[in-house]
């Protein structure tokens, strides 16, 4: 039995928020000069093709079922499609650091949609988590406009964005137990096809291959890489605490802005990056654990039988015992025991 749940959960949104985080000055310095749609297409071309490299057998993992397409479609526009578009427009008409802190929103977004559609579970812990990650994004925020460093179409462009990377995260948890190379495949496929027809009726052109294939290599990293990391941690987190973590990476993407020049940053951000230090730190050692009761449930997902990987609620048997982690339609016997848990995909009793 895992008795750190939160611990990997937390590490792999860690991962994907440096990831996402660093991709924002990156964008901003690589797309001058480009279409806001062409930047969209570049970035989700690169996505799909890190998917397509890292696919692993499709044993392995849920596949993709028919079902799924309407939220596939619903995650495609918003994340691949108006989230990138509206942020590379705003970043074109703002400041790094003011784009990079604006995106702290976007877990606001995430947290409260997660809380009212999936009921995830907020303990004390978890709240001030939150409220520590909020405050230190709301001080960074504050700070810039208080600086008149923020033009404000360029920032309500940027908060666009985040309020529908904000829905594409929370429609996302819907797939995080289906292969997440399979989801960034079809997600970013279709928001690089989109884009690039938009592009194409807009009449935009690339200013040079070389910032093309930066772009290209910002996203495979920058969200096609770093999707793959957000969706196992949904998997492993749940969406709310996911998202609570993720808020990291606005900082993250302060601090490589001002690496590439932009010096707006001062005292106020290094107190605000404190204190998102400290929300995320209490995310990675949360334990929540009491008795609870599992019903009846079918489903499939990857999951693993060896002693070392078990979870304790994978103890059903195979006429040939699977070694490893493999993902096939199972059945959960009802049940009832403690352990520390998080709201994952057994874990969705109400408290």
């Amino acid at each position: 039995m895992n008795h750190k749940p939160a611990l990997r959960g937390g590490l792999l949104a860690l991962l994907a928020a440096t990831l996402f985080g660093l991709s924002t000055p990156l964008v901003q310095r690589f797309g001058q000069g480009l279409g806001a749609f062409s930047t969209a297409a570049l970035l989700y071309a690169g996505a799909t093709f890190v998917a397509l490299w890292m696919r692993q057998p499709v044993e392995l993992e849920a596949k993709l079922q028919r079902s799924d397409l309407p939220r596939l479609l619903a995650m495609a526009g918003f994340g691949a499609v108006i989230g990138p578009v509206a942020l590379a427009w705003g970043l074109q008409r703002t400041s790094g650091t003011s784009a990079s802190l604006m995106l702290t929103l976007e877990a606001l977004f995430t947290v409260v949609l997660a809380w009212r559609l999936y009921g995830e579970s907020m303990d004390k812990r978890v709240a001030t988590a939150m409220l520590l990650l909020t405050a230190g994004g709301t001080a960074l925020v504050a700070d810039q406009g208080l600086a008149g460093n923020t033009p404000l179409l360029g920032l309500l462009a940027v908060l666009a964005a985040t309020a529908a990377w904000g829905l594409d995260n929370t429609l996302s948890r819907g797939v995080a137990d289906r292969d997440p190379a399979q989801v960034v495949i079809v997600k970013s496929a279709l928001g690089a096809s989109a884009s690039t027809v938009l592009a194409l009726i807009f009449g935009e052109s690339l200013s040079s291959w070389t910032s093309a294939l930066a772009l290209f290599a910002v996203g495979a990293l920058g969200y096609g890489l770093s999707l793959r990391f957000y969706l196992l941690a949904q998997r492993a987190f749940g969406a709310a605490r996911t998202g609570s973590v993720f808020a990291f990476a606005p900082f993250i993407g302060a601090m490589g802005a001002f690496a590439f020049g932009d010096r707006s940053m001062g005292w106020t951000m290094l107190a605000a990056g404190a204190l998102m230090l400290a929300g995320v730190a209490l995310h990675l050692i949360e334990s929540h654990s009491h008795p609870h009761t599992h019903e009846v449930l079918e489903h499939e997902h990857a999951h693993s039988h060896d002693p070392k990987q078990a979870d304790g609620h994978h103890m059903h048997t195979h006429d040939v015992l699977s070694t490893g982690s493999h993902s096939h339609p199972h059945k959960h016997e009802p049940m009832q025991h403690a352990h520390p848990h998080v709201p994952d995909v057994h874990h969705g009793h109400a408290h």
